[in-house]
């Protein structure tokens, strides 16, 4: 399905230079900001509120507050030519004098705003200087008997540079009056149960707030636009997917069970409940002849590999073969060696491929994978390259999806004939954010940790204690322990004072001299740095002193220390996966977060949250209503769609909603019942071209 816009709707995707006051220079202005069309400026909502009912005497109005008064233009105090002295308005009225100012100001601008002898009505915010109110730049200049032009309740939008408020406010009000009255694709006893208005009184409603309640996300105008464009994006989630379907059919893997079952039975462990659970919902997709897409979640050490070799197994039982994908070559290495261990009992092996320029070593694995004879293979961008040829692949396995785009999720499953593909990562996703950046996918979640882990000791320290971290440090090396010492930047910067790596690292190595104290970050050689990963894997080096590149990639079970230096300076999501370096044997567990105070209000939360819990879901939460959906998982590399109005936070009871109203719009056949109120919604909030563009692959 190709969505068309309706005719009804066309004026609100003209160019914004359609409305009054809006020329070329203004509108490249807004487009900066907010947008190219009509429509973009209806979905820019207002902040905050300026209410400008307050009639205070002179002598009482408080500095920095917002007041409206009728004075008396008493006389002008214009600068001389040539000066930087600002223009002084002098205006009086019986309660007091009030000095109104203006910087740069125009003499005929000024003179006729505010003739001398005339009085006017001025509103905007006050400043105590020297036990006087002054005025600079008033909002509104108003003549007494023009009163009601003044608004007394005054929206204020986002801005940016070279767009005033009173500029914005006529192009959104311009843009209103395009607004056509529509209608209704939200079912009536829906709206009668929640008390929403229609959609464009709804609109009306936001661009007009009556008191701070108005501005939530709650009230009702917003809630119904929230929902509006959340239906938007479920409809296009929904018909993306339909339509891959219709293009890229899938096949059943029946599978004999032999391999999953001999797996199985030589675990040394009983897989957790979560784990089993997972298996049998990809194995359930396998089977059937639908083609698989399917999100496996699962918090750090939560067991994602099993899960994932169960799928490939299945799928080599069956006849056919599996590849996993993964982002570097470190952790593709590294699953090659973890999937070989459970491997080993079952007299199988898989193979490895990495990037171009290892020709001798690249050959026997191509015509391996060519021939069928190698049935698992596991490498980074190398799979999906045009060199690569399959037999019969199967399964796709793509690890940590946010690192990845859709289009080499797509690349990978056109290596075959209706190939399955499971997308994994070690990134706790929130539920509202998994269905709406990823509901063309089905979710397995992860949500147990394998049994025997204890949680992590978590404390934050100041920076200053920082002789006391060490001295601890020492005593658990000598114990026997290995540890993680983690530095957010590599070299010293003049604007963020922060410990770079490779400073912290001799520093280190002065202190413990009976260590040997390894150094991995960013700027490395990849050779050298994978060296320096190894000698702390195997021991020979007892502490690691890395950046963020051990966030992924790196598995030491025996590691059980991390020290995460400026704490504050990283995100919660990042803060998580660092931690999850440790903990990852039975073996006690501790992360120490050392932070350089004072701390604002969001790092403090952050902390907070890292000492309540281990839960990386519960942290994902938190971590959304923090920082938001765009930076959550970063824009580009995730698809998460932007919203210009729906909060994700706010907004999370609305998703499942807008899904469930979703498939009620679309028959059996995922076609839309009501085409013409499809394309309308989908439409107004820019799903239109998402369906188009995804469904192209």
């Amino acid at each position: 399905m190709h969505p068309k816009r309706p005719t009804e709707i066309f004026g609100l995707f003209a160019a914004t230079t359609v409305l009054p006051g809006v020329g070329p220079k203004l509108a490249g202005i807004i487009e900066k900001r907010i947008g190219t069309h009509v429509i973009d400026l209806l979905r820019h909502l207002p902040v905050g509120l300026i209410d400008r009912r307050a009639r205070p005497a002179l002598d009482e109005v408080i500095d920095g507050s917002i007041a409206t008064v009728e004075v008396l233009v008493v006389k002008h105090d214009k600068p001389p030519p040539g000066t930087r002295r600002p223009w002084r308005v002098i205006t009086e009225n019986e309660s007091g004098r009030l000095e109104i100012i203006f910087f740069h100001a125009r003499d005929d601008y000024v003179s006729r705003m505010l003739p001398a002898g005339e009085r006017r009505i001025v509103s905007g915010r006050i400043e105590i200087r020297q036990g006087k109110p002054q005025m600079a730049h008033p909002d509104h200049v108003v003549r007494p008997e023009d009163r009601s032009d003044m608004p007394e309740l005054e929206p204020v939008y986002p801005l940016t540079g070279g767009l005033t408020p009173k500029a914005l406010r006529r192009a959104i009000d311009g843009a209103m009056t395009r607004l056509p009255a529509l209608p209704e694709w939200i079912p009536g006893e829906m709206i009668a149960a929640r008390g929403w208005p229609d959609f464009r009184t709804a609109m009306t409603k936001v661009h007009a707030p009556q008191d701070a309640a108005d501005l939530m996300p709650q009230s009702p105008a917003r809630s119904r636009l929230a929902f509006d464009e959340l239906l938007a994006n479920q409809l296009a989630l929904a018909l993306v997917r339909h339509t891959a379907a219709d293009s890229m059919p899938g096949r059943a893997f029946a599978g004999t069970g032999n391999l999953t079952s001999a797996l199985m039975g030589a675990l040394p462990f009983t897989p957790t409940g979560a784990q089993t659970r997972a298996i049998a919902e990809i194995r359930s997709d396998q089977q059937s002849p639908k083609r698989m897409l399917r999100m496996l979640q699962g918090d750090v050490g939560s067991g994602k590999t099993l899960v994932a070799l169960a799928a490939m197994l299945h799928a080599v039982e069956s006849g056919s073969q599996a590849a996993l994908l993964a982002p570097t070559e470190v952790l593709a290495r590294q699953h090659h060696a973890s999937i070989n261990a459970f491997l080993a009992p079952l007299g199988i092996e898989a193979h490895l491929l990495l990037g171009q320029g290892r020709g001798t070593a690249r050959k026997p694995v191509l015509d391996a994978l060519a021939d069928g004879s190698a049935k698992i293979v596991i490498g980074t961008h190398a799979l999906i390259s045009e060199s690569v040829t399959y037999d019969d692949l199967g399964l796709a396995v793509v690890d940590e999806q946010h690192r990845f785009g859709v289009r080499q999720r797509v690349l990978l499953g056109q290596k075959g004939e209706g190939v399955d593909v499971i997308v994994m990562t070690a990134t706790p996703i929130p539920r509202s954010l998994a269905m709406t950046a990823y509901g063309d996918l089905d979710h397995s979640r992860l949500d147990e940790k394998p049994a025997g882990r204890l949680p992590i000791d978590t404390r934050a320290l100041p920076l200053d204690r920082l002789s006391d971290v060490v001295d601890r440090l020492r005593a658990a090396l000598a114990a026997g322990k290995r540890a993680y010492w983690i530095c957010p930047l590599v070299e010293e910067s003049e604007k963020i004072d922060v410990a770079a790596a490779e400073d912290r690292q001799v520093a280190l190595a002065r202190a413990l001299p009976d260590v040997e104290v390894a150094l991995a970050h960013g700027k490395m050689k990849a050779a050298d740095r994978d060296a320096a990963m190894q000698r702390f894997r195997d021991g020979t080096a007892k502490l690691l002193v890395a950046t963020t590149v051990v966030e992924v990639g790196v598995d030491v079970p025996e590691a059980s220390v991390i020290i995460i230096e400026h704490a504050e300076r990283f995100g919660l999501a990042q803060l998580h996966q660092l931690r999850g370096r440790v903990g990852r044997s039975d073996e006690a567990s501790s992360c120490l977060l050392l932070y350089q105070g004072p701390l604002s209000d969001t790092a403090t939360s952050r902390l907070s949250v890292m000492r309540e819990t281990n839960d990386g879901f519960v942290i994902a939460e938190r971590d959304l209503e923090l920082r938001g959906p765009g930076e959550f998982l970063g824009q580009r590399q995730s698809g998460v769609p932007e919203f210009a109005i729906a909060d994700l936070a706010a907004h999370q009871d609305l998703i499942p909603l807008a899904r469930e109203t979703a498939r009620t719009m679309l028959g059996p056949d995922d076609q839309p019942v009501d085409r013409k109120q499809t394309d309308l919604l989908l439409s107004l909030f820019e799903r239109d071209s998402a369906v188009r563009f995804l469904a192209s692959g």
